[in-house]
């Protein structure tokens, strides 16, 4: 599987968390392909056909970005758009990205209890990433589950290394898909309900 992060952070020499989940995915050059948006396009000047051609290469696509006014870094969503667009994604017929993985990683300077229904921010992350779930289900990718590292602002090193290592399992897990686990799983019942002891 091959696996493209597309890494959104506006001041990314400021970072902690990102940075060190860049400096981690580094590590994996096997594995993953780090395109970092904002040293690409410093002038918000996007080259759509190249991310186009970019985008068509890899089988997951792995937004990295920190939450800011809860949503997406304003680059990520102008690539969104500039990249995606309806020329590209149906005039091959609608599989331009079809069947690619979708999966967003975000780092969030407040503390998870403050984004709960109740809590200060009263919405949850996956409440407020919602648009982009919609975005992936009508260009036909497959929404993975996201991974989000709460408490940003006041992580230790080590939580924010701990964070790291976490990223990168759960973004390579060939697991991370349920409809892949659960075909799995199917599977395996109808092998053990034929083979009865």
């Amino acid at each position: 599987m091959s696996i493209l992060i597309v890494a959104a952070h506006p001041r990314i020499e400021h970072s902690r968390v990102n940075k060190r989940w860049l400096s981690e995915l580094r590590g994996y050059p096997d594995q993953v392909t780090v395109h970092e948006l904002y040293k690409a396009y410093p002038h918000f000047t996007i080259h759509a056909e190249n991310e186009q051609d970019l985008v068509a290469r890899y089988d997951r696509i792995v937004l990295q970005f920190p939450i800011q006014w809860y949503s997406m870094p304003a680059l990520l969503k102008q690539w969104l758009d500039g990249v995606f667009t309806t020329s590209w994604l149906y005039e091959t017929g609608g599989k331009a990205v079809a069947g690619k993985e979708l999966v967003l990683a975000m780092s969030i300077g407040g503390d998870e209890s403050t984004y709960q229904s109740g809590g200060m921010i009263g919405f949850t992350i996956s409440e407020l990433i919602r648009p982009v779930q919609v975005f992936s289900n009508q260009v036909g990718m497959t929404f993975l589950p996201h991974y989000k590292f709460y408490g940003a602002n006041k992580a230790t090193e080590d939580q924010i290394d701990n964070s790291a290592q976490r990223y990168v399992e759960h973004i390579t897990s060939p697991d991370l898909n349920p409809v892949v686990v659960r075909k799995r799983m199917l599977a395996e019942m109808m092998k053990a309900s034929s083979n009865p002891s």
